[in-house]
């Protein structure tokens, strides 16, 4: 009965271990394997497409809309050579598309829920560039505002890709950059990731009971910086452990996941789903 005892109490343990708020909880470096009944969660597969805010319909998602300079319905379709949703943007320098929430009172969850800093807030996304990645910019995450341009949020976490500077100045623009705001201070990683095309990306991100962010690229963890750095710093090694600066507090952040042509002629990206978790009272 002992070693029957201390085999229960491991068991329990493992599960405690694994249903905690600030890790990761399973396959695949997923914060998301298992649901914890103290958190409330949301995720989406894109059953229906989003389209803009003036068609909310039953026809289309009735959680998620479109944004973007020209953005249209008709660009948004399933792809016909993996899973998920391919948004592609119209031919024009500067267009885009870019999926949220819709943000109508009492329309949905994803925006009416209060995902906030002292929340303990937990978000992932499973994304697919395409077969092209020049000329363009997508950015997945954690935001105050639908734009891709970092210095216009004073409070974010999110992850930015982009061939050239007009998202803002960025060390390497070949590298997956991931970036941070506290009260307008910027704080953008390198973490040096080449980005590639046609490849599946699965990013995460993690905020502690202290307000400070770990970030995940396919289940794996990556350091960033905590000093800021005009264009965006880098961790040696890349991988590991260092969390941002604690996040303002009580400040509430949307999901957004968008992409931008950056030359006259059109760039796609490739949503497959979002989650997103905080814990239930704070």
């Amino acid at each position: 009965m002992g070693s029957r005892r201390v085999g229960v109490r491991r068991v329990e343990a493992l599960v405690d271990n694994l249903l905690d708020h600030g890790t990761l909880n399973g396959i695949n470096g997923s914060q998301f394997v298992l649901c914890d009944p103290d958190r409330f969660h949301l995720e989406e597969y894109f059953a229906r497409r989003p389209a803009l805010n003036t068609n909310i319909a039953i026809a289309f998602n009735l959680d998620f809309e479109l944004l973007g300079a020209n953005a249209a319905n008709a660009n948004v379709t399933y792809s016909s050579t993996t899973t998920g949703l391919k948004l592609t943007t119209a031919g024009s320098d500067n267009d885009a598309m870019i999926v949220l929430p819709h943000l109508d009172s009492n329309q949905t969850a994803w925006s009416n829920t209060k995902f906030g800093t002292e929340n303990q807030v937990q978000w992932e996304c499973l994304l697919r560039t395409d077969a092209s990645i020049a000329d363009m910019t997508w950015y997945a995450g954690l935001k105050l505002t639908n734009t891709d341009a970092y210095a216009t949020d004073d409070d974010q976490a999110y992850f930015l890709y982009s061939s050239n500077d007009d998202s803002g100045a960025l060390t390497t623009n070949a590298n997956l950059h991931f970036v941070y705001s506290v009260g307008g201070t910027d704080f953008i990683t390198d973490l040096g990731i080449t980005v590639a095309a046609a490849t599946t990306y699965r990013l995460g991100v993690s905020i502690d009971a202290d307000r400070k962010v770990s970030v995940y690229v396919d289940g794996e963890q990556y350091s960033v910086i905590t000093a800021a750095a005009a264009g965006g710093g880098t961790v040696s090694p890349a991988k590991g452990d260092i969390k941002s600066n604690a996040l303002t507090d009580d400040v509430d952040l949307i999901p957004y996941l968008g992409v931008v042509a950056r030359t006259g002629s059109a760039k796609s990206l490739i949503i497959i789903y979002e989650k997103i978790s905080r814990i239930v009272f704070e």
